[in-house]
């Protein structure tokens, strides 16, 4: 380190502090600030004085707003950094369940308008709607635009006044146009996610309100350039969903993010990119991938590694539903509620995640 490097350790510009990094006192958190500077300076933190310790220094500061500033002072050079974080009172301890490629039940329901009175009455929002009346649970679903035979311009609009009604628990938003190509946005540029995610979003307005519209997505895939996850963020979707697996053998879902930012996400579940503007939250598990005696074992997991996620996002992915689909997984009704019963069991509460960041 140059003699006269200072410089944050932990947390870093854009972390999202929760109820789980320190202590709560009412509404606002204290929690732990820990700095790399030479071992013979003066440094306050926020005005508290930081104390040398294992190599650091560390001060305790109290955050009381959404959006906090954290500058650390050297005395005696006057040389001063920094950086921006945030303090999400709602986050900690909550869950959600969210369900991608969904197109399938609109088009069938679209297919038998005759048959359904209500949308509930449809066998897979059936099922979401029970996992919802007995738990609780807050659901999202990511949207294609079309599929084989149907695209949502097609979708009726009777059933808006239901969606409305259901909407605070069910959310709807863009996830891409089609299942086909795989990796559709890993390259593409500005206008081609716009162009996508704009005819989602207008369909959802039109046949569902903009009620049921979330501030929050996963794209197709969890990959996207920088312009693409700009294009989502002008569209409304403060938080964007993710694997951001990096140093194992599973696929990276990590949109544009070096390797650094993933590890970091990888750890805590949570970051802003200040300079898109632009939350990331890392899933905790995909359920299709799991059999259903792995699911449990796979969630405590995290605990056991001394990392549990502070919100649990539980994805699976619509197609596995459906016997007619190659992969058809009989037991899909009882994998969500295995994961959801999880969730409850070790304490989680039922949260929209755009109600959370």
């Amino acid at each position: 380190m140059n003699a006269k490097e200072i410089f944050f350790v932990s947390p870093i510009h854009g972390d999202m502090l929760h109820a789980w990094d320190g202590e709560l006192s009412g509404d606002a958190l204290k929690t732990k600030v820990t700095i790399a500077a030479p071992a013979d300076c003066t440094i306050t933190v926020n005005g508290v004085n930081a104390v040398f310790q294992d190599g650091f220094y560390q001060a305790e500061i109290v955050l009381d707003n959404y959006e906090n500033t954290i500058k650390a002072l050297d005395i005696d050079s006057e040389k001063s950094i920094s950086m921006t974080v945030y303090r999400l009172k709602d986050f900690a301890g909550k869950y959600r369940l969210s369900i991608d490629d969904n197109i399938w039940f609109l088009r069938d329901i679209q297919q038998n308008t005759a048959n359904y009175q209500s949308l509930f009455e449809h066998p897979y929002l059936s099922v979401l709607k029970e996992i919802n009346d007995t738990y609780g649970t807050k659901i999202h679903l990511n949207l294609f635009y079309e599929t084989e035979g149907f695209n949502l311009s097609e979708f009726t609009d009777q059933y808006k006044n239901e969606w409305k009604e259901n909407a605070g628990w069910l959310t709807l938003s863009f996830h891409a146009r089609g299942e086909f190509p795989d990796q559709p946005y890993i390259k593409a540029d500005y206008e081609t996610v716009k162009k996508d995610c704009d005819l989602v979003n207008d369909q959802i307005k039109r046949f569902a309100s903009e009620e049921v519209l979330a501030n929050v997505t996963t794209i197709h895939w969890g990959e996207a350039t920088r312009e693409g996850s700009r294009v989502l963020r002008d569209a409304g979707y403060k938080g964007q969903l993710g694997y951001f697996n990096i140093d194992d053998e599973q696929y990276p879902a990590s949109y544009y993010l070096n390797e650094a930012e993933r590890r970091h996400i990888k750890k805590r579940f949570v970051w802003k990119d200040m300079n898109e503007d632009v939350i990331f939250i890392k899933t905790s598990i995909v359920i299709d991938m799991k059999k259903i005696d792995e699911i449990g074992p796979w969630l405590d997991h995290y605990g056991q590694n001394g990392g549990k996620p502070p919100y649990v996002d539980l994805l699976v992915h619509e197609q596995y539903f459906y016997p007619f689909y190659f992969n058809y997984q009989p037991d899909y009704r009882e994998k969500l509620i295995t994961a959801v019963k999880w969730a409850q069991d070790n304490g989680y509460e039922p949260a929209l995640l755009g109600d959370c960041i």
